[in-house]
């Protein structure tokens, strides 16, 4: 048998949309046996339901995690519903736990969460892990590091934060049958070949490099001495005016295009041959600037710009880059992590993105519109990173 992967995503809420979905996704695979299973659910739904539901498609031995999620999709849909992915391997083997109190402790939370798994994967010479905690955490960059530490550099780590469509209010993780806020779910995947990561972005520098010259945690209120706000226009608005036809000093602070282009313009932060991005938006009317996590005094950053049709193409470049790690060994599917923020700037066009994997990759994957990713691989620039596209292939 092997490795087999089945996806589906149910959108209409009739019955149990997550029985559905795995009915529909096991229907895909050789036998009955689930090893694994992977949700991810609009946040306007009840969890416990869409759950139990799953479970009595997948059986009591199954592994389970998930989370709430914006936008969700597979290899052959991109829709706002409940998404499933199910694996059955002889070739794998999984184990998940789960930590509370990441916003206060995220050291802790990780201990939690990795001491529920076992120190060795049986007989498999490789190990990677998908970890997913909550996105409103701000704590991205510390949980990327800190299962890293906890798991040790051999193991690659791909997952997501996640999402609640937009309304930045709560966000929720599950690990079997249990629904927590405030947590982080961790998988951990022992395998007979090595399991791949790879991230990728459309961003490009547009402005000289500033330095963070008065930070506190996620706030920025200063640039080479300059409100972070002015800063970030001044870089942006020929462009701007150029691409939406618009001056950028016109919009309101809590404008629907202003959040779009902030999507579009972001920060970057230079790792070599890469930049890791940071998403910022406006904190007060002082010109203050908020990220999704941490950016300390001396950091030094460059406006980005993320034109659509770049956003699409480096989705496709993601799977290239993973399926080119991948080299010889035959991959069975896939768990995809693609940012919220993409999906602002992309709109109806994300479908194109996913599109854009599917021609490149023709397997079966599931994945959802995140508040922020981890990837963590040798060769990767790694950790904690804004509007791009992370992958996971599963190896036959």
């Amino acid at each position: 048998m092997s490795t087999s992967v089945g996806t589906a995503l149910i959108t209409d809420s009739g019955g149990n949309p997550g029985e559905r979905a795995a009915a529909k996704a096991l229907a895909q695979l050789p036998g009955e046996r689930v090893d694994f299973c992977q949700v991810f659910c609009p946040v306007e739904y009840e969890f416990d339901r869409i759950l139990a539901g799953i479970r009595d498609v997948v059986g009591p031995d199954a592994k389970l995690i998930g989370c709430s999620a914006n936008g969700t999709f597979t290899n052959d849909a991109v829709e706002y519903g409940v998404a499933v992915g199910l694996v059955t391997s002889d070739t794998l083997s999984f184990y998940t736990g789960l930590g509370t109190g990441l916003r206060e402790n995220v050291s802790r939370a990780v201990r939690e969460a990795v001491g529920d798994l076992p120190e060795r994967v049986g007989d498999h010479p490789y190990a990677a892990a998908i970890t997913l905690h909550d996105g409103l955490s701000g704590v991205g960059e510390k949980l990327a590091l800190s299962c890293q530490q906890k798991l040790g550099p051999e193991v690659s780590i791909a997952g997501g934060s996640a999402a609640d469509n937009h309304r930045l209010e709560s966000t929720y993780v599950f690990c079997d049958g249990e629904v927590v806020e405030d947590g982080v779910v961790v998988a951990l995947i022992g395998a007979q070949q090595r399991p791949v990561v790879a991230v990728a972005h459309g961003h490009e520098p547009l402005s000289a490099p500033v330095e963070v010259t008065r930070a506190s945690g996620p706030t920025v209120y200063e640039l080479d001495g300059e409100p972070a706000f002015d800063v970030w226009k001044d870089a942006v608005r020929d462009t701007v005016a150029e691409e939406f036809g618009v001056a950028i000093d016109d919009l309101d602070a809590d404008s629907t295009l202003l959040q779009e282009i902030l999507c579009e313009f972001e920060f970057g932060i230079n790792q070599g041959d890469q930049y890791k991005m940071r998403w910022p938006w406006i904190e007060d009317e002082e010109g203050a600037m908020q990220f999704a996590v941490d950016v300390p005094e001396g950091t030094v950053l460059r406006v980005m710009h993320g034109r659509p049709e770049a956003q699409i193409e480096s989705a496709g470049e993601t799977i290239r880059r993973a399926l080119a790690d991948a080299g010889d060994v035959r991959m069975a599917g896939a768990f995809v992590y693609d940012c919220a923020c993409r999906g602002i700037v992309l709109g109806e066009e994300f479908e194109r993105a996913v599109e854009e994997m599917a021609s490149e990759l023709s397997l079966p994957f599931v994945g959802f519109e995140t508040y922020g990713e981890i990837c963590m691989g040798p060769g990767q620039f790694s950790g904690y990173h804004n509007t791009t596209t992370v992958v996971l292939l599963l190896p036959e």
